[in-house]
């Protein structure tokens, strides 16, 4: 009974991943894209062209998050109540005609102002889909597909950063643009295009999909409401709670300390690696850069489905959060001291690893005790104040650069963070979290 039992989860759940993970990381893919390509539009001519220091192109890359923050909560709260679908094609195509505007800022006020409203606009994206895993995987089997939709982070950074070089380069004066506006206005369309693939193509539910037998869906309904009422029975958490409580603001201080680590590395990486000639004497292109950029990211991918996998296997959660991101923060620092290119790159590599190794485990801590409109609104809350370092981190690592005229104190404060943070999610422990 055990193996027929284990043998049917196995069957639908691969159902399931094949056909909604490649379309949600898809998704991710071009939202992780969008936020992040001002890090190589930064050096390769915008902030000349706007007249930009590392201070404002820090608070203009991080003024993102604020906008994000103010429709986080009410956003992921309209997508419990809506549905996924319609709600998910509302916010993709909104953020793609922001996206696609972005290309056309005269001067910083107006980048600050865009940046603002994109966060605005994909609000609730990130935390909707996290909320929408929920619907379809059970607990045990719900770090590996988050690890899944989150490897289109790194995966976006990978080959974005070099599909954004050829871009630059070779889309420069096409239209009149400069390469940089070239490349924010190509790599708008994309989402405004999928908004309409998600009206078709996604399902609200298990008991919706059409793709699965009539015994497979309601084996999986059955199963995902049984999971639901056993967490109901044991802790039941209305709203008010889930966003107030302090176990949620303690979530919210690791998750803040994971995406210090990871905003840090996305929006300045490409400077740093700029930044080798000058340190190093080697001169790379801006394609080779690309490249160059897309190699921690790469590593990180493979690293983070594998420790995913094991943290599935195991069980355990508390350490398969906090290890890497001690070993990340301990890295990163390291990079600007090293003698050659090669081996900062090693160090950076290591920081990467330590990032998205952590954020598959994070994201099951949550649906452990929340269900219903408590999931919905403390999944939005935790990832709304975790990205207030979406801001913080841009912004002081360019400020840092500007007043010590070097990136390394930015660095300190990436691995000082990242520790920290580790060690609040080991002071909340493997009881408090199951």
């Amino acid at each position: 009974m055990t193996t027929s039992t284990s043998a049917q989860t196995d069957r639908v759940l691969a159902k399931v991943t094949r056909r909604l993970m490649p379309f949600l990381a898809l998704l991710y893919f071009v939202n992780y894209l969008d936020r992040v390509n001002i890090g190589l539009a930064g050096p390769n001519g915008m902030n000349r062209e706007l007249g930009l220091t590392a201070t404002a192109f820090g608070f203009a890359s991080g003024i993102f998050f604020l906008g994000y923050l103010t429709l986080e909560v009410p956003s992921n709260l309209a997508l419990h109540r809506f549905g996924a679908r319609r709600w998910l094609a509302r916010i993709m195509l909104t953020w793609g005609l922001v996206a696609t505007a972005m290309a056309f800022v005269p001067n910083l006020a107006a980048l600050v102002t865009m940046r603002f409203v994109l966060g605005m606009a994909e609000a609730g994206f990130f935390p909707g889909i996290i909320l929408y895993l929920t619907y379809w995987f059970p607990a045990a089997q719900r770090v590996k597909a988050v690890a899944l939709f989150v490897a289109a982070v790194p995966l976006s950074t990978a080959i974005g950063s070099a599909v954004s070089g050829l871009l630059i380069t070779q889309g420069d004066r096409v239209f009149g643009l400069s390469g940089w506006r070239f490349m924010l206005l190509v790599e708008g369309v994309p989402a405004i295009l999928l908004a309409f693939a998600t009206w078709f193509y996604l399902i609200d539910r298990p008991e919706q999909a059409g793709w699965l037998t009539e015994n497979e869906r309601r084996w999986l309904a059955a199963q995902m409401d049984l999971e639901r009422r056993d967490i109901e029975a044991q802790s039941h958490w209305p709203l008010r709670k889930a966003l107030s409580h302090p176990r949620v603001l303690a979530l919210s201080t690791v998750y803040f300390a994971i995406v210090y680590g990871l905003y840090a590395l996305g929006f300045f990486l490409p400077t740093i690696i700029a930044e080798f000639g000058k340190q190093f004497g080697t001169r790379l292109s801006v394609t080779q850069a690309g490249l160059v950029t897309a190699i921690p990211y790469v590593v990180a991918a493979v690293a983070m489905v594998m420790w995913a996998r094991h943290g599935d296997r195991t069980g355990e959660r508390t350490w398969h959060i906090a290890l890497p991101m001690i070993v990340g923060g301990m890295a990163i620092p390291s990079a600007l001291y090293l003698g050659n290119p090669y081996a900062a790159m090693v160090a950076v590599t290591i920081c990467a690893v330590g990032v998205f190794a952590a954020l598959p485990a994070f994201w099951a801590l949550p649906s452990t005790f929340l269900t219903g409109a408590a999931s919905a609104g403390g999944i939005a809350l935790i990832n709304s104040l975790g990205n207030v370092a979406g801001f913080a981190a841009p912004y002081i690592t360019g400020a840092l650069r500007d007043v010590t005229g070097s990136q390394r104190g930015g660095l300190w404060a990436v691995g000082a963070c990242m520790i920290a943070g580790a060690l609040v999610a080991l002071r909340l422990g493997p009881a408090r979290h199951r």
